[in-house]
């Protein structure tokens, strides 16, 4: 059987709206060695089928059954730990299409659940009204601890940066489910039905991508088309298993 594959999508894939030389013919590659593989996003805001068509749009084509987001990863969370509950949610499409996909109702009277992801329109009113149903006893869940995102104006508060301002104002830490969270990964491994021992991660952030990797028991890949510079490495108690340039280096094992 070919490695299954675990790729972080902004980074490794795409920066921004534009596609990193070698991805296309990454992509291609593994689909025709007929590895299984598996786009990892740390977005809760799209769909699948609405970062497909992004990403078509750029020129990169991956199915939307072959993208996983921190949103579906919160569904099965969810899904497991209190099948059929409540929660009041802020975040857009990618996080309500999740939750109601897995039969959960989305209500702010005594929810089970405060569930945090990300938005462009964060709002007062919708924080106060987070902080209220955790502090009534509502367990609080975000969908990742990124504390800023990219925007075409720079860089934007994103989920872990307002799960602080919860916490702060309820004395309630967030539980984050997406990277570097091991539970995203073996969420994915699931969907995909690999195996840990016979799968890679290929990010390029150290401190969600390959930690996640590291946790997992994953072989771990290491590219330097996005956050993490090659002199940043030796700051971390973990390496990864290889550095290299960009996917276009790789070639999957067959």
């Amino acid at each position: 059987m070919p490695k299954a594959y675990l790729i972080d999508m902004d980074g490794v894939l795409i920066r921004g709206n534009t596609v990193i030389p070698g991805a296309v013919e990454f992509i291609e590659r593994l689909q025709a060695t007929g590895a299984p593989f598996m786009v990892l996003t740390n977005n809760s805001r799209s769909t699948p089928r609405d970062h497909h068509a992004r990403l078509e749009a750029m020129g990169l084509d991956i199915p939307a059954d072959r993208i996983f987001t921190s949103a579906l990863a919160t569904g099965y969370f969810l899904n497991q730990q209190r099948p059929r509950g409540s929660a009041y949610v802020i975040g857009e499409a990618g996080l309500t299409t999740a939750l109601h996909d897995i039969g959960y109702e989305l209500t702010e009277h005594h929810p089970d659940y405060v569930v945090l992801g990300e938005t462009t329109s964060y709002s007062f009113e919708t924080i106060a009204t987070a902080i209220r149903l955790v502090k009534g006893g509502a367990r609080f869940i975000a969908t990742n601890p990124d504390v800023v995102g990219p925007s075409e104006q720079g860089e934007v508060p994103a989920c872990g940066a307002v799960a602080a301002m919860i916490a702060a104002a309820t004395d309630v830490e967030a539980y984050f489910v997406g990277k570097p969270n091991p539970l995203m990964m073996r969420s994915a491994l699931r969907r995909l039905g690999a195996h840990s021992e016979n799968t890679v991660m290929i990010g390029d952030r150290m401190d969600t991508d390959i930690a996640a990797g590291v946790e997992s028991g994953l072989e771990t890949i290491l590219v330097l088309s996005g956050v993490t510079r090659r002199e940043d490495v030796d700051r971390y108690p973990y390496k990864p298993d290889r550095i290299v340039d960009s996917v276009a280096d790789i070639t999957p094992d067959t």
